[in-house]
C-alpha cells in the first residue's frame, strides 16, 4: 500500500489528515518534527508528503532541501504563511504544491490525488511498461502478454490492469478507478469497474503466484504482490 508522509507538529491535524487519507486507500505516517521527518522518509520511502513549514529541530525548508537532495518524491507544503514570497520560495526549493492553514482535510486529499495523477503521468509518459512474473503490459503499443504469451485485450481492460499493477499493494475504489481511468467525463457507474475486473481475471487468474488481482471487501480493488 502507498504511504503518505504527513510531518506536522500539531498532532490533531495530524490525525484529521491520517482519517481523510487512510479513507483514500493510502497508509500513513506521521512525524511531529523535521529530524524525524528525514528519518521517516528514509524508513518508509513514501509516495508524496505534506509538509509543515514551521515544525522543531529542522523546518519544513530545510527538510524540503535534504529531501530534494536524494529524491524526486511530491512535496506538498502545509503552513499557516500565505505570502507569496513563502509561496515562491518552497516551489523553487521544489515542492509541487502549496496549501494554507486553515484548509478543509477534503481539499488536501484532492491535491494529493492531483499531485500523484501529474506525476505519475510524467513517469509513465516516458515508459509505459511494467512487468511481473510472467505477466509483461506494454501501455504505448497496448501489448498484453500473460506467460509470454500475447493476449488480446480491449482497451480499458489494458489501462485498468495497467493502472493497478503500476501502483502495487495500493487500494482503489471502484470511483476513483472511474475516474483515474475512464476519466471525470465518464457517466457510467461502479459496475463497469466489476465488469472490466471479472474479464481481466478470466485471463489473468492463476497464472503466478507471486500477485493476484485482489477484491477487498467493501472498498475496492488491489493488484497485490507477495513480498
Amino acid at each position: 500500500m502507498s504511504k503518505i508522509l504527513i510531518v506536522d507538529d500539531d498532532t490533531n491535524i495530524c490525525e484529521l489528515l491520517r482519517l481523510y487519507i487512510e479513507k483514500e486507500g493510502f497508509e500513513t505516517v506521521i512525524a511531529n518534527d523535521g529530524k524525524v521527518a528525514l528519518e521517516k522518509f528514509n524508513e518508509c520511502n513514501p509516495e508524496l508528503v505534506l509538509l509543515d513549514i514551521m515544525l522543531p529541530e529542522l523546518d519544513g525548508w530545510q527538510v524540503c532541501r535534504a529531501i530534494r537532495k536524494v529524491s524526486d518524491c511530491p512535496i506538498i507544503m502545509l503552513t499557516a504563511k500565505g505570502e507569496v514570497f513563502d509561496k515562491v520560495l518552497g516551489l523553487e526549493l521544489g515542492a509541487d504544491d502549496y496549501v494554507v492553514k486553515p484548509f478543509e482535510a477534503k481539499e488536501v486529499v484532492a491535491r494529493i490525488n492531483a499531485v500523484l495523477r501529474r506525476t505519475n503521468k510524467t513517469k509513465t509518459d516516458k515508459k509505459r511498461i511494467v512487468s511481473f512474473d510472467k505477466l509483461y503490459i506494454n501501455l504505448t503499443n497496448y501489448e498484453l502478454k500473460v506467460g509470454g504469451v500475447k493476449v488480446d485485450a480491449p482497451p480499458k481492460e489494458m489501462e485498468l490492469i495497467y493502472h493497478l499493477a503500476s501502483n502495487p499493494n495500493r487500494v482503489f475504489t471502484r470511483d476513483q478507478l472511474l475516474d483515474e481511468v475512464w476519466g471525470f467525463d465518464y457517466y457510467g457507474d461502479s459496475r463497469t469497474v466489476d465488469v472490466h475486473i471479472k474479464r481481466l481475471r478470466e485471463k489473468l487468474e492463476g497464472v503466478s503466484e507471486k500477485w493476484s488481482l485482489k477484491t477487498v471487501w467493501g472498498v475496492g480493488y488491489k493488484f497485490e504482490v507477495l513480498e
